[in-house]
C-alpha cells in the first residue's frame, strides 16, 4: 500500500495507464501472432499482408507512447526476419534447377 500521496496518485495514474494501453498491446500481439502463423503454414501472400498491419500497428503503438520505440523495432525486425527467411526457402524449393544439380 502506498503510504505517500504522491505514490498513491502514482498507483492512480499507473492504473489508468494500464487500461488505455491493455487493447494497444493486445491488438499488436493478435496481429503478430496472425502473421506468424500466416508465414509458419506457408501462405505468404497473405502472410506479406499480415506483417504490413502488423508493423502498422508497432508503429502505432509507439506513437502513442505504448511501446518503447527499440522494443517495436526489435519485434519489427525479427518478423521481416521470418518472413524473408520463409519467402528465401519458397523461392529455393520452386526453383528447378540448383546449383549443384545442373539437370
Amino acid at each position: 500500500m502506498p503510504h505517500s500521496k504522491s505514490a498513491q496518485k502514482q498507483v492512480r495514474t499507473s492504473k489508468k495507464r494500464v487500461l488505455r494501453n491493455k487493447s494497444i498491446h493486445s491488438l499488436c500481439k493478435t496481429n503478430i501472432t496472425r502473421a506468424e502463423r500466416l508465414i509458419f503454414s506457408g501462405e505468404l501472400k497473405p502472410g506479406q499482408l499480415a506483417v504490413t498491419r502488423a508493423i502498422s500497428s508497432l508503429d502505432k503503438a509507439v506513437q502513442k507512447g505504448a511501446l518503447h520505440p527499440n522494443n517495436a523495432a526489435r519485434r519489427k525486425s525479427r518478423l521481416v526476419n521470418k518472413l524473408n527467411r520463409a519467402l528465401a526457402s519458397a523461392a529455393t524449393e520452386g526453383s528447378p534447377k540448383s546449383e549443384n544439380n545442373p539437370e
